[in-house]
């Protein structure tokens, strides 16, 4: 499905919602931390899974516990309202756990 581009300020608007993601020209990116290697591949399986059923796929640098995400719908030739669903997915893959939730991060 092709998605219409957003504007400078609508992307602009979307990436001050959002924490730690920038623009990379006709893309968004974060840089991901985490404590330990296999944390970051759990993460990254966990992206997988969300990316795979919204068939919009990122790029990923995995240089051992940091992960650098970026995201563009290639098909679209820019950023959409689809790389800012993803990047939500990815940073609520990526939060502690409460509480009262399992460590899904290991």
């Amino acid at each position: 499905m092709h998605l219409v581009k957003l504007s400078d300020i609508e992307i602009q608007r979307e990436l001050n919602a959002l924490e730690g993601w920038s623009r990379k020209g006709e893309a968004i990116a974060k840089a991901f931390e985490f404590a330990t290697f296999p944390q970051g591949i759990a993460w990254v399986n966990r992206v997988a899974d969300a990316a795979q059923a919204a068939n919009h796929h990122p790029d990923l640098d995995i240089r051992y516990t940091r992960i650098v995400a970026t995201l563009s719908t290639h098909d679209s030739g820019g950023i959409t309202s689809k790389d800012f669903a993803l990047a939500r997915l990815m940073d609520d893959a990526a939060r502690p756990p409460r509480a009262d939730e399992p460590d899904r991060r290991a």
